[in-house]
């Protein structure tokens, strides 16, 4: 049975638990070291308890007992409000146990004698709460501690229950390693058991003792899903690695704002525009306006309105002069004065009614006076081509031409026609190439070529006998006539 005992201590050891300092963050806490166990406390004698219990704690050659290798291990998990819970397996060798006996060889001076009990073996095996004082003194660093328990010792071939009451100290070097130091009295007497094997008190049974401990902790188990260095209980964002000065939330462009509350996380912004930039400065974000390289104003979605006329500057025609709405922000303009905004003056530099989309109205005085002009335009004989050094041809021509450039968007057309001698044939074509010829003339000198059609009659719309030399020299004429108009002026 008694090594069964053994078999089992060692895999307790193996799953055991022990109390340092892990906390809420590594809610896990592993420590293994050297264990030192003194019987001295409870050998009996000294002048009270106090001294019988703690005189001579600290004699380390002479009464501990420490075996000279890695002696204990534990694993703890804290349980919140400073407090944390676990078993700590531990095994030792005992080669000196201490009585009281003033009357035995080799005792010192104050009656204690240390005696070697056969080398015996020590295992234990302790449940404890313990409570950190960390937090209380504000220290990241040193970690005063305070614990209670029970446990279970073998020594030899004899076991006992001990009740546990000890103090600690440990020295964190980073969050998660530190140097544990720490002292416990196992109280076996408190049970109900003896000390000494009966009739011999240098044969320990189940002595009360100290137990010193000294060794290295590692917390651990603390969740960092986004590896930020924050843990997850503590990171507003546990699924996108941040800053800690945001909570463990990311901000991506560096401005101070972090991306969950940014309406721009990748660009540099300011926290007046929910983290957006404002290349210009106007105050609207530049994702929101529609001139970001120009300053503006936000009834226009951040473009300019220069000339103040209600209109964008990017939707005005004239952006710098102020105009209505209607005409794409340009002033109506009217050169000819006629009450016709030249926008819808097919005549804008000629006056004229708006019945006539501003352009003068052809009058009968008009058509009689190319009807004048008309007949000192004289042809070669036979031909289309103008009387050559004619100056009364020339000078008409410029004046049907003038006359005609007065009604810019009147509609003529020009007419040729002939006398009865020749072919019909001849007359067509010679009267068609006449009417060609003054249309071409004016177009030369700015008549709109649209306003012009010209067209031969030949013959066949004589005014006068052609039986008669007075009446042929009248039948051979061109004629100008306003498309239209229900005034014929003849040339």
């Amino acid at each position: 049975m008694k090594h069964l005992n053994k078999l089992l201590l060692a895999v307790m050891m193996v799953l055991a638990m022990s109390s340092h300092a892990q906390n809420s963050n590594n809610p896990w806490a592993l420590s293994f070291g050297v264990n030192a166990v003194d019987t001295r406390a409870s050998a009996g004698g000294g002048k009270n308890w106090l001294d019988a219990h703690v005189s001579q704690a600290f004699n380390v050659s002479e009464n501990w007992n420490i075996l000279p290798s890695v002696s204990y291990l534990g694993l703890a998990r804290s349980i919140g409000n400073n407090f944390s819970v676990g078993i700590q397996g531990s095994i030792n060798k005992m080669d000196k146990f201490v009585v009281f006996d003033p009357t035995a060889p080799g005792h010192n001076s104050s009656g204690y004698v240390v005696t070697n009990p056969g080398d015996l073996m020590y295992y234990g095996i302790d449940a404890n709460v313990k409570y950190s004082f960390m937090s209380l003194i504000g220290s990241k660093i040193i970690d005063p501690s305070f614990r209670l328990g029970g446990g279970y010792t073998w020594l030899g071939d004899n076991s006992f229950f001990n009740a546990n009451v000890g103090a600690g100290l440990t020295f964190w070097f980073t969050e998660n390693v530190g140097l544990a130091l720490e002292t416990t009295y196992k109280v076996s007497q408190l049970l109900g058991q003896d000390r000494h094997m009966p009739g011999d008190i240098y044969a320990p049974d189940s002595p009360s003792h100290f137990q010193h401990t000294a060794g290295i902790v590692f917390q651990f188990g603390g969740k960092d899903t986004d590896g930020d260095g924050i843990y997850d209980k503590d990171d507003a964002c546990p699924e996108v690695a941040g800053l800690k000065q945001f909570n463990g939330c990311p901000d991506t462009d560096g401005d101070g704002i972090i991306d969950g509350s940014d309406a721009c996380p990748t660009e540099f912004g300011l926290a007046a525009l929910n983290g957006c930039p404002d290349k210009d400065g106007d105050g609207i974000a530049d994702k929101d306006d529609a001139c970001p390289d120009t300053a503006g104003l936000a009834a226009f979605k951040g473009c300019p309105d220069t000339d103040g006329d209600g209109l964008a500057d990017k939707d005005d025609k004239c952006p710098t002069v102020a105009g209505p709405k209607s005409n794409g922000g340009c002033p109506v303009l009217d050169a000819d004065k006629d009450g016709v905004a030249d926008k819808d003056d097919d005549c804008p530099t000629v006056a004229g009614p708006a019945s006539n989309k501003g352009c003068p109205e052809v009058t009968p005085e008009a058509v009689e006076n190319l009807k004048v002009q008309a007949r000192s335009v004289f042809f070669n004989s036979g031909k289309s081509s103008f009387k050559t050094g004619d100056a009364a041809t020339v000078k008409s021509l410029d004046a049907i031409k003038e006359i005609l450039k007065n009604y810019p968007n009147a509609k003529w057309s020009i007419e040729g026609h002939t006398d009865s001698d020749g072919s019909d044939k001849f007359n067509q074509k010679l009267s068609e190439d006449r009417a060609n010829a003054i249309k071409n003339v004016l177009i030369e000198n700015g008549v709109k070529a649209e306003n012009l059609t010209a067209v031969g009659f030949g013959e066949s719309k004589p005014v006068a006998s052609n039986k008669t030399k007075a009446g042929k020299a009248q039948n051979r004429r061109t004629e100008v006539k306003h498309v239209g108009s229900t005034y014929e002026g003849k040339l």
